[in-house]
């Protein structure tokens, strides 16, 4: 397979209004077409990744503060766009919150998912999920589509997912309405 090649990333926003999902597996959102809340937050999702700089993408290195984690996939148009929409949000709303990319591929395709990263200049954390993420278990279970975007308080608890794209404005509303949630709970 070849890296992304950036002449192609402009055509990623006719793709998606195409319908262009690649072999994206998607399922209806449980709420509304652009909204999925969890119910109740519940426990701290614990987990840890190394990133591709090989840093941690971890609870604690998200806590304090509102987390945008987007799932996605190298060989998804959607999940390109998912990444882009993530990256104008960790570019508004920084330090405000955190954005991050777990990628659902495994790690013998690091080369490919280097040069996704590097095609659409992504400026936030990028990890590898492992096998069990991968398969729709472990700490984000039944996640296993792309694209699809968690939100986690700032306990790490999580607070919003989404399974499908779900654009930066669409995020900034959904953001708007946790914070004012938290607010009125005294957090």
């Amino acid at each position: 397979m070849r890296p992304l090649a950036p002449p192609l990333v402009p055509l990623l926003l006719l793709a998606v209004g195409c319908g262009g999902g690649g072999d994206a597996v998607r399922e209806p959102a449980a709420v509304a077409p652009a909204v999925a809340e969890v119910p109740a937050r519940g426990p701290v999702r614990a987990f840890s990744y190394e990133t591709l700089d090989g840093r941690e993408l971890s609870t604690a290195s998200l806590a304090g503060r509102f987390s945008v984690i987007g799932f996605v996939a190298t060989y998804d148009m959607a999940s390109q766009a998912e990444a882009r929409f993530l990256a104008g949000l960790f570019r508004d709303h920084t330090p405000r919150i955190n954005a991050a990319l777990l990628v659902l591929e495994a790690s013998e395709n690091r080369p490919l998912i280097e040069a996704f990263v590097a095609t659409l200049k992504l400026p936030y954390p990028v990890a590898l999920a492992d096998a069990p993420t991968i398969a729709g278990e472990g700490p984000f279970a039944g996640l296993h589509h792309v694209p699809s975007v968690v939100i986690l308080d700032p306990e790490g608890r999580e607070a919003f997912r989404h399974v499908g794209l779900i654009t930066q404005e669409a995020l900034e509303e959904v953001l708007r309405r946790l914070e004012r949630e938290g607010a009125r709970r005294g957090r």
